[in-house]
Order: structure tokens, then sequence, then C-alpha cells
């Protein structure tokens, strides 16, 4: 969730430019939805999607930062 706020804000902040681009670029996959039937229940996953981002990756990387040093 901290990579998606990052890009918002440098979508916003950034002035319209190779860097923004570079960082606002999102590469995107995704899975066609699942069905499972569990004879006594029944649903549907998806469809499920990726995107990841250098600003995705940068909010992991300091999520888990933080995280460790709370440890």
């Amino acid at each position: 969730m901290l990579g998606g706020l990052l890009t918002e804000l440098a979508t916003v902040t950034l002035p319209p430019s190779a860097a923004r681009q570079f960082f606002i670029t999102t590469v995107a996959a995704s899975l066609q939805p699942l069905a499972f039937d569990l004879k006594v229940l029944a649903f549907t996953l998806g469809p499920i999607v990726l995107r990841l981002n250098v600003l995705s990756v940068v909010g992991v990387v300091l999520v888990a930062w933080f995280a460790r040093s709370l440890l």
C-alpha cells in the first residue's frame, strides 16, 4: 500500500518528465478468475492483478526495513 501511495504522490507532485514517467510506469500481470467448488461451498476469486513499478518496490523495501528495525 505504501508503494501505491508513493506512486500517486509522484503522479501528482512531479512535473511531466522522463523521471516521472520512469517512476510511474506500471507493469501489470493478471490471472483469470479462479473458481473453487468444495461441494459445501463454492466461490470464485478473480481476476487477480499484480501491478508493479519502481515505487512499489521502494515501498516494499521501506516496510521490510521498518519491520526489521522493530525486531
